[in-house]
């Protein structure tokens, strides 16, 4: 506990040098996002639909990480709305995945670290699953929404298809790199246990928590693709809107 407050307090004065005030607003988003992710796991413990909560908080976090990212309503205005068609685009992709992979619930792996515990505390395993993906990927839109709403309001009516396609390209490639490092690096040390019991690469492929990994980090990446485009048409429509203004 105390590592952990050292190191948020190192990360806030950190944000303070180098941000200023929006450093301090990114930062109070951030703690924000934190204290609702901890309020959807206690609602979900409750008894509450973890989907419904996974939508509604999921539109709250989306809120507060682009308006509190940027001062600028010309990019985060477009940028919320894109990242809202995708989120509801999403929710139909995660709950057709999630369900046909029947990757919810632990793993044999799991076993040792939960003997002696029941799994039946009354909530829907497949539900938190889908819950737990969609609030996953918000971050990723969040940021893919802002990069592509910002960069497109610097460059206003001076952007050609060309230079927006190339932008696109970099975001959805610094995205996916983004993902995948966060992916392996959290699934590393799965990894080296696979490789010393010398598990088959088809068991590997099948197993339920990589399985379940794989899908969330594949979701995402979806996700910023769709992002990219989507916030084009939607900066594109405003400014057409304006001119005609």
């Amino acid at each position: 506990m105390n590592a952990i407050l050292a190191l948020a307090l190192l990360l806030l004065v950190m944000m303070l040098l180098i941000g200023g005030k929006q450093g301090l607003a990114n930062f109070f988003a951030l703690t924000v996002n934190a204290l609702l992710m901890i309020l959807v796991v206690i609602l979900m413990a409750s008894g509450f639909n973890p989907i419904i909560l996974a939508v509604v908080f999921g539109l709250i976090i989306l809120a507060s990480t682009i308006f509190l990212s940027t001062s600028h309503v010309a990019v985060a205005g477009p940028a919320f709305v894109s990242a809202l068609l995708i989120m509801t685009l999403l929710v139909g992709l995660i709950i057709l995945t999630m369900t046909l992979s029947q990757t919810a619930g632990f793993g044999p792996e799991d076993s040792e670290s939960l003997e002696g515990f029941s799994v039946y505390i009354g909530v829907s395993f497949p539900h938190i699953l889908i819950a737990t993906t969609l609030l996953g990927t918000l971050g990723a839109i969040a940021e893919a929404a802002i990069a592509v709403a910002a960069g497109m309001d610097e460059i206003k009516d001076q952007a050609s298809d060309a230079v927006i396609k190339q932008m696109g390209h970099e975001i959805i490639g610094t995205a996916l790199n983004t993902l995948f490092f966060g992916f392996f690096g959290g699934f590393s040390s799965l990894f080296i246990w696979f490789a010393s019991l010398r598990y088959p690469f088809s068991q590997i492929i099948n197993n339920k928590i990589f399985v379940g990994e794989l899908l969330q980090v594949l979701i995402s990446v979806i996700a910023v693709v769709l992002t990219v485009p989507m916030t084009t048409w939607v900066v594109t429509t405003r400014h057409a809107h304006r001119r005609k203004e």
